[in-house]
This record gives structure tokens, C-alpha cells and sequence, in this order.
């Protein structure tokens, strides 16, 4: 706080209201109309003639100072009027204390009426100050009136009505208490409440019947019952002047007309830099168009814009609205541009949960893995902003769709192929003709790049500038967020379940055959393929199914019969593997077989035991003649192991005899 300031705040807070001021005092209280120095004021009340002024009695509006310092001191109504007003406001004049203009002074009133009664008011108040200043330049009041009322033409008791109405009323609310009130013809007639409720309940309607048909019924039915009615002016006056316009809007028309008379959020973009929020949604073309498979359908197409320049960035063109394109869609957003830090979408029915069930299956002829792009976007640390469908307010990008499909669905490439933008707007021609796929799609890259290029923008940021401009020059000094390799892998399509061929390790997908170390090394596995369906010459990428990531897999082109070039070619590539693979295997150091053979362990020939006892042979044949002849003697008893151990030799004997027979 300045010393002058504070200074001022000290007088005010010593002094008791009073009507008398010196030069010196109000040239501390700084107050609006008056010098802020003692000389200036004393030259001010010089010039305008403040110490031969009086009031309606004669009296002196200056007088000398009473006490101490002396000098002269004036009256409050010497003061211009502004000055007055601000005494008045800060409580430094007898019972002038301010108070608030709805203190019962009328200017919420006058606030209500129109130019015409604001004016004649002013008019009344520049006649009485008029009187005012006439009577400090020394006129009686009686003088002053006849002057004015003859000088402005006039009634004496007119100026004399007019004073009276501001006896006694603070000089800042002197205007609404001069303003005319004039009264209409008269009371206005009454209506019974309960004929009143019957109108308002058979106006107020969705079918919104006219006025005129729903006061026709109400006055049959009060008439009906011996009850009085107005007219149907007096019905329509009560309308407008007791119910609300919006109760009117919301009863008769919905709640979709009261949101749109409401004044829209107007968002500000100037605080963002490109790619650091982007907004995405689908659009289905009013245009008939043949698939590669022959099935005429109106494309859809998910684009992404970005809110700061509003160029759309990235866009993909599909049969359905699914959760393939929208990844597809932020994978050419993460290779060409980076990774934004915010995105927008849609909430509820519309566009989130067609994600999920979109038709996908219908298109892939083997499983795709069903995952939601809101997992890749939190997964890539992207901050997600839910709207309600269709609200051009929260996404611009409906705003350029509504272009596009000016400039794309009315092309002339598409005469006959377009279907109108309702059942009711068919054209002429509809059906005639259906445009192919590959050209409707050259189509659109022409369409989104013309509406990105295109001059004399009126956005926040453009200012006459095209998309294209705002957009490169904040993306080239702004921090943008770049995608590895592992990012953009994690936005493509996920293909589940293929089997990797046994023998030759190759993988086979839409008819196409991909090959790598890795698959080759996956042979006889079942592995997940993350690919891009419009990119089926690229390489594919293979994830083994605890979720590992194996490595890429290139296209392996198929080439004429009689092309010898391209034989070459894939020679040279077997060729380069195998050395590859040959180079690998010497790289492990092997043993040969040799130097394998002379590691083995060599085995210790077990020992034969001893058998602890041995079964008695019968002698059968030849073996029992033989024991038969031998002489007496040979028979003479013996111990037991040596009978049977002469037994076995005997028998042995006998056999090598007969073999030699």
C-alpha cells in the first residue's frame, strides 16, 4: 500500500461524518472530481465562485473555520457530483451512508426497462441539476424552476412533480426514482388456476401443439363448466411472462434442443502443443464400395486428429468399425508421428464397444486375439478423456468428418455410388454403381491430405494458416514422445494359435509364407503372429505362448517357374544359410566320433560266481545205454559230489561221441 493511500485510509477512519470540509481535508481524502492539493482546491472553488454561493435559504455554502488553524470550509453541495457520491460511499456524510443499489432503491427495475424510459430519466435528471446549480449561483428555487421550464418548454408543476419524487432520495439513486411509470390499460384479468393448468398441460407437450388449438381446447372445456376465460392474447402474455422459456424448450422440443440452447463450452488449445492430445473416432461413408471379395458395403474409417493444429495424423479404412482398426490406426500414428500424452474418445454404446465385438472374425479367417486398445494406450502410458457420442463440442474431428464427407462422399469419382446422408436424401441414381476398394481408399489419402493442406483456417491456432503449418511448427520444437520397435509391435493385429510347420519351419498366414531363424527354430510349436493386414509383404512377428517375443519372419515371395533369376536368388539365401548354419555348428566345437568312442567308459567284464547248488541232470538216450554198460566196478559207491560230478562228465563224454557220429 502506497503513504498516500494510507494516508487517506487515516483520514477517514479519524474523521466523523460531517456536511463542511476544508481545502486541505479533502485534498487528503484523494476523492474523484476534485485536485488532490490544497492549492488546486482553493483555485478550483476561486474559479467556480464557492464563498458567494448559498443554499435555498440563503445561507452561505462557505463559511470560516471554527478552532484551531482557522480558514475557510465548504459545504458538500459546492462539490461535484461525483464527489459527493464518493463522501457518501465511504460514510463521511451524515446520513449518506452508501447502501446497496437493491436497498429498495429501484435499479433492479430500472435496469428491466427499456432505452426509452432510461432515457426520458436521464433527461428529468440533467433538467434538476439544472435547478440545482441555479440555485447555488443564488437563484430562489421558485426563480430556478420558472427558468428551466421556459427555457425546455416545460410545465412549471411538471419540474415541481419531478422534485418531489426525489425529496429525500440519496443523490446516486436519484435515476430510477425519475424514471416514468407508466401503467398498462388496467389489471390484468384473472384466469382460474385450474383452466390455467389445463392449458399449460395441453400445451406444453412433445407433440407441441399450436397455441391458438390448445387454447381452443381449454375454452371449450371452461365454458363447458360455466367458467370465465380471456382471450387467447391474455393466455399468451401470461405464457411468455410467467413460464420459463427453457421449461417451454425442454416440455415441447426435449432434452436435446434445451442442451443446445444452452451456451456451448468454448475450449481453448493454446496451452497444448502437437501430439500431446489427440482425439479419435469412426466414420461410416455414404458411398457404396466393392471388397476385393466382392461384397458391396459403406466403409468406415477411423481417424485421429490432433486437437492443437487439428490435422488428422492418422487414419485407416476398414468393413467395420473394430478393434483392429483402431490399433492399426495408432500403429501408423506411433511409426510416422511418436506417442501422444492424452487421448479422447467416445463413452458408452457407440464407438468404445464396437472395439470388441466390431467384426473382426468376420474379416480373418483364423482366431484374432480380442484385445482392447484402451490396454495398449495405458499400457504406452497415454492418458484416456471419455465423452459423450456425438458431441462436436468435446471432439473437433466431427467437425472435419462432416467436410470429408463433402468432399470425399460427393466426389465425383463416386457418382452413383453415393447413398445420401438419410434414408429420405437417396439420390437419383442410388445404386447405379459401387466404387472399387483400392480406389475409393486412393480416394480418401487424397481427401484427408487436401483437408490437412488446405489455407485460410479460422481455428485458434491456424489464423489463416492450413492444418499442415500449425501442426510442423509446433511438432518441431515440441517434446515428442518417440516409438521403439517394441511400441509399434504391440499395436498390431495378434494372430493366436498358428502352427509352425515341422518340417521346414515355415508360418503361413492369409496364403502367405513367412520364414526366420526363429520360426525355424519354433518348429511343430503353436505361436501367436502380431502382423498389419495391409502390410502382408512386411514382416511379421513372432511370440511364443508364455507371451516371449521370438524374433521377425520375412515374406517368402513365390516366383515363376521358369524365372531363373529369382532360383538364383533363393540358392544364394540356402546357400548363405547353411555356411551360416555350418559356421555355427563348427562354432560349438564338436567332438568327431573317433575322439567320442575314446571317452567312453569302458566296461569291467563281471566276474562268474559260484553256484552253491547244483540240479541233478537225468541221463535220457543214448547218455542212459552208455551208463548201463559200464562195468561193475565203475558203479562202487562213492560220496555224493563225486558221483555227481563223474555223472556230468560221463554225460559230456557221450554227447561229443554222438556228434562225431
Amino acid at each position: 500500500m502506497s503513504s498516500a493511500a494510507a494516508a487517506t485510509e487515516n483520514v477517514q477512519a479519524d474523521r466523523a461524518p460531517s456536511e463542511w470540509f476544508t481545502a486541505a481535508e479533502l485534498a487528503q481524502l484523494a476523492l474523484p472530481g476534485l485536485p488532490t492539493d490544497k492549492r488546486g482546491i482553493n483555485r478550483l472553488a476561486a474559479d467556480e465562485g464557492w464563498a458567494s454561493r448559498v443554499d435555498l435559504e440563503r445561507k452561505p455554502l462557505a463559511r470560516p473555520r471554527k478552532g484551531r488553524g482557522g480558514g475557510v470550509e465548504f459545504h458538500h453541495r459546492l462539490l461535484p457530483g461525483e464527489t459527493q457520491v464518493a463522501l457518501g460511499a465511504r460514510g463521511l456524510l451524515p446520513g449518506k451512508t452508501s447502501r446497496p443499489a437493491s436497498d429498495g432503491t429501484g435499479w433492479a427495475w430500472f435496469e428491466r426497462q427499456a432505452d426509452k424510459v432510461k432515457e426520458e430519466a436521464e433527461a428529468r435528471l440533467a433538467l434538476v441539476q439544472e435547478i440545482e446549480t441555479l440555485e447555488q449561483g443564488g437563484m430562489t428555487r421558485s426563480a430556478a424552476v420558472a427558468e428551466s421550464a421556459s427555457r425546455h418548454g416545460k410545465g412549471a408543476s411538471t419540474i415541481w412533480s419531478w422534485l418531489n419524487l426525489i425529496r429525500g432520495v440519496a443523490v446516486e439513486n436519484r435515476l430510477p426514482a425519475l424514471a416514468p411509470r407508466r401503467c398498462g390499460g388496467g389489471k390484468a384479468q384473472e384466469i382460474d388456476p385450474e383452466i390455467w393448468k389445463l392449458f399449460l398441460s395441453d400445451y406444453l407437450r412433445p407433440s407441441a401443439p399450436p397455441l391458438t388449438n390448445a387454447y381452443e381446447r381449454t375454452a371449450a372445456i371452461a365454458r363447458e363448466r360455466d367458467i370465465p376465460i380471456p382471450s387467447e392474447r391474455t393466455f399468451r402474455r401470461k405464457l411468455e411472462s410467467e413460464v420459463d422459456a427453457k421449461i417451454v424448450i425442454l416440455k415441447r422440443e426435449g432434452e436435446e434442443a434445451l442442451r443446445q440452447s444452452l451456451p456451448a463450452q468454448r475450449r481453448t488449445v493454446a496451452h497444448l502443443h502437437a501430439l500431446e492430445h489427440v482425439n479419435i473416432d469412426g466414420h461410416k461413408f455414404d458411398v457404396f464400395v466393392r471388397t476385393a471379395e466382392g461384397t458391396i458395403v459403406r466403409p468406415m474409417m477411423v481417424a485421429i486428429q490432433d486437437l492443437y493444429s487439428r490435422k488428422i495424423v492418422a487414419w485407416r479404412l476398414g468393413e467395420t468399425e473394430s478393434s483392429a482398426l483402431v490399433r492399426l490406426a495408432f500403429a501408423d500414428l506411433f511409426q510416422k508421428f511418436g506417442i501422444p500424452k492424452a487421448c479422447t474418445l467416445d463413452n458408452g454404446r457407440g464407438f468404445a464397444s464396437k472395439w470388441i465385438t466390431g467384426g473382426a472374425k468376420s474379416r480373418f479367417r483364423f482366431k484374432i486375439r480380442e484385445e482392447e486398445p484402451t490396454g495398449l494406450l495405458t499400457g504406452l502410458g497415454i492418458a484416456i478423456h471419455w465423452t459423450l457420442p456425438y458431441r462436436g463440442q468435446s471432439k473437433p474431428i466431427e467437425r472435419a468428418f462432416r467436410d470429408l464427407a463433402d468432399t470425399i462422399s460427393k466426389h465425383p469419382a463416386t457418382e452413383g455410388a453415393y447413398v445420401g446422408k438419410n434414408p429420405l436424401a437417396k439420390p437419383e441414381n442410388y445404386g447405379s454403381k459401387a466404387v472399387d476398394w483400392a480406389d475409393f481408399e486412393a480416394l480418401v489419402a487424397d481427401g484427408i491430405a487436401r483437408h490437412n493442406a488446405k489455407t485460410g483456417r479460422r481455428t485458434e491456432t491456424a489464423r489463416g494458416r492450413s492444418f499442415d503449418e500449425v501442426f510442423e511448427e509446433s511438432y518441431r520444437v515440441a517434446p515428442i514422445g518417440k516409438a521403439t520397435p517394441e511400441h509399434l509391435r504391440m499395436a498390431l493385429l495378434a494372430a493366436d494359435q498358428k502352427l509352425v510347420n515341422r518340417k521346414t519351419g515355415i508360418v503361413e498366414l492369409f496364403g502367405n509364407r513367412y520364414w526366420s531363424e526363429a520360426s525355424s527354430n519354433a518348429s511343430g510349436e503353436r505361436i501367436t503372429v502380431r502382423f498389419d493386414p495391409d502390410e502382408l509383404h512386411g514382416d511379421v512377428h513372432l511370440y511364443a505362448q508364455d507371451g516371449r517375443y521370438l524374433g521377425a519372419a520375412e515374406l517368402i515371395h513365390d516366383t515363376g517357374y521358369d524365372t531363373a533369376e529369382a532360383a538364383r536368388r533363393v540358392e544364394k539365401k540356402r546357400a548363405a544359410i547353411r555356411r551360416t548354419t555350418r559356421e555355427a555348428a563348427k562354432a560349438e566345437g564338436l567332438l568327431d566320433a573317433q575322439e567320442l568312442a575314446r571317452r567312453q567308459v569302458r566296461l569291467v567284464e563281471p566276474q562268474t560266481p559260484e553256484p552253491g547248488v547244483i540240479r541233478p541232470m537225468p541221463h535220457r538216450g543214448q547218455t542212459a545205454i552208455a551208463a548201463k554198460a559200464r562195468p561193475a566196478e565203475q558203479t562202487e559207491p562213492q560220496s555224493d559230489d563225486i558221483e555227481r560230478e563223474a555223472s556230468v562228465f560221463r554225460a559230456l563224454s557221450l554227447i561229443d561221441g554222438g556228434r562225431e557220429d
